[in-house]
């Protein structure tokens, strides 16, 4: 996938001076509504048990962010709430039709710079959550998907409007929304690439290289299962 502006560059530590909101887009995981594409050859109760463990290892990513930086973490919640989420976590109801209208509703819920990322990229660190907005003229963010989407949209001023226009789930999705964003944030800036976790051949490979997460636990604990 091929971006014509900006150079690739990683977030840093830099502080900003209004803290930043991380809306993290969580689906329930429901057998039969989350991770469809690995159904089969997962039993659907397995590929939401892999979804769950998604959620917790992006959740402890953004709260471990916040515990040293003026980070915000909330859950833009399509379902309800249970024991997957943190007791404390900070919940806001999905709203709007399709992808792009429940991400414009994200972005509208909040004042002064955010982030806004998905569940299916678990193998997320704090270093990739803080925008190194402001510095450089940098004024908005996003991270190419392996797949040709995107795991990750900024701004340092939320601009709903930003995915409007923008066809999802496509392959060519994230190179119209980081046409979309360099027409408001002239001074956008690419994060890392990172792989969506969508397929086995996906879960395997992040299983690989992150040995360490709840998803890596939960692809080894189902290899070894008896068949």
């Amino acid at each position: 996938m091929a971006f014509a502006a900006g150079a690739t560059r990683t977030m840093t530590f830099a502080a900003y001076r209004h803290p930043l909101t991380i809306l993290v887009m969580v689906k329930e995981p429901v057998p039969g509504r989350v991770k469809t594409r690995l159904t089969p050859p997962l039993p659907r109760e397995e590929a939401a048990q892999w979804a769950e463990a998604c959620i917790r290892d992006t959740l402890q990513a953004t709260r471990a962010a916040g515990l040293q930086r003026r980070v915000r973490t909330v859950v833009m919640l399509d379902g309800a709430p249970g024991p997957w989420l943190p007791p404390d976590i900070e919940v806001i109801a999905q709203a709007g039709e399709g992808l792009a209208r429940r991400l414009s509703h994200a972005f509208s819920c909040v004042d002064g710079p955010a982030l806004v990322i998905g569940m299916d990229t678990p193998q997320i660190t704090p270093d990739l959550l803080w925008p190194n907005y402001g510095q450089d003229g940098a004024d908005g963010v996003m991270g190419p998907a392996v797949d040709g989407g995107f795991w990750a949209l900024g701004m340092i001023e939320p601009d709903p409007t930003v995915f409007d226009s923008v066809p999802m789930s496509s392959d060519d999705t994230g190179a119209h929304q980081w046409a979309a964003l360099t027409r408001r944030c002239p001074g956008a800036r690419l994060l890392p690439s990172l792989r969506d976790m969508d397929t086995i051949e996906d879960a395997h490979a992040i299983a690989q290289e992150h040995p360490e997460l709840a998803i890596a636990r939960a692809v080894h604990e189902y290899a070894t299962l008896p068949r």
